[in-house]
């Protein structure tokens, strides 16, 4: 029988979700999380 393993996001992808979400821009986000739009 084969074990499927559920691959999770990291901590940083889920940061910049909810802050994407909470804030309504990724715009926004990046600027709270100090990072690049991009990135």
């Amino acid at each position: 029988m084969s074990v499927q393993r559920r691959l999770l996001p990291n901590i940083s992808a889920l940061a910049a979700l909810e802050a994407v979400a909470r804030l309504g821009s990724f715009t926004a986000a990046a600027q709270e999380l100090d990072l690049t739009q991009g990135a």
